[in-house]
């Protein structure tokens, strides 16, 4: 299967995308995906549309440094739940220990390891998104996003001994060195960070150790195996696509890197169908979605993937007894 990303991988990308004369709609729709997806960072995406909407945006906006850029936009809370866990670690070994091992919960793409010799720390990042693509911008924000995590743990005046990359160098390289530092280099043999082994030992600038007993239990609720079955990930994407009005068991396939009948099988073994599943994630939706008056209902019928609010009237009386309008005005009337 293809491997997925949180939408959270993408923070600040609207708003870095206009600043310099991007659409980003317009971008994100040539990649599969949709802004309204990105209201909600806990939602999955397919990794190799995120490594090429960054790549199509940092040429359309002439930009080389684009996803450099978008590192300084993401806040430790972008690593989604286990950031809260990964904080209360007492040492920075320890937190970055956690946050590699269960990489899997905030990306699937990416492999970071990390090795000491010497007395020299590496941290290693690759990108696997499932295809073969240009993906600098991509590995920029990766190391880069690692780099402000590790001044999160050590300190602002934090320096490692090198940031390498293995792409040619851009034409300037000003922005790079404001961000990562004088040590930056390109050309090298892997994409990573180089420290003093002895960073690894430090304390945790963030951790309170009253709160680290609490973040373990939490984290034993919420830690979820490396693989976590196709059930949750078509429910994902089926959520992610429905706005797009792309929503079919082939586009899945496609998403999952896998043929559709693989996707029956899995989903089979679970007692589901694709149809139940696009079902329950829309009655989900529309519970909410409704009850709120923010929106029209044309608009949701639009977000919840229907042809034409008529389609979305009739579905709506089927699953919920009433109208749309009944049950936003009234949610008593909500039988059924």
């Amino acid at each position: 299967m293809r491997p997925l990303v949180r939408t959270a991988a993408l923070n600040g990308y609207v708003e870095l995308s206009r600043s310099l004369g991007v659409d980003p709609q317009a971008m994100l729709q040539r990649v599969g995906l949709d802004a309204a997806q990105l209201a909600v960072q806990d939602r999955w995406i397919p990794a190799a549309a995120v490594v090429q909407l960054l790549e199509l945006s940092a040429a359309a906006a002439r930009c080389d440094d684009f996803g450099l850029r978008m590192s300084e936009l993401r806040r430790f809370s972008n690593l989604g739940p286990i950031s809260l866990v990964v904080r209360e670690e007492p040492t920075v070994r320890s937190a970055l220990g956690l946050l590699l091992r269960h990489e899997h919960m905030y990306n699937e793409a990416m492999h970071a390891r990390l090795s000491e010799r010497n007395g020299v720390a590496t941290l290693e990042v690759e990108l696997d998104p499932g295809e073969a693509m240009a993906q600098c911008q991509a590995i920029e924000l990766a190391v880069a996003a690692f780099h402000r995590v590790l001044l999160s743990f050590l300190g602002s005046r934090w320096q490692p001994l090198a940031v390498c990359f293995t792409h040619a160098a851009p034409a300037s390289v000003g922005e790079h060195r404001r961000v990562l530092g004088s040590t930056v280099e390109f050309d090298q043999e892997f994409n990573g960070i180089v420290f003093y082994a002895g960073d690894l030992d430090s304390p945790n600038a963030m951790s309170d150790p009253l709160l680290r007993t609490y973040a373990q239990q939490y984290f034993k609720a919420i830690a979820v195996p490396r693989d976590n079955g196709m059930l949750g990930q078509v429910r994902e994407l089926i959520e992610a696509l429905l706005p797009t009005g792309r929503c079919s068991i082939d586009q899945i396939a496609r998403s999952l890197g896998v043929e559709r009948r693989t996707v029956h099988r899995h989903l089979a073994q679970s007692g589901e169908t694709f149809s139940s599943l696009l079902n329950q994630t829309r009655v989900q939706l529309a519970e909410q979605l409704v009850a709120s008056p923010r929106r029209s209902l044309t608009e949701i019928s639009d977000l919840l993937g229907f042809s034409a609010p008529s389609a979305f009237s009739r579905w709506f009386r089927g699953q919920f007894g009433c109208s749309a309008r009944d049950w936003r005005n009234g949610p008593g009337q909500s039988a059924g």
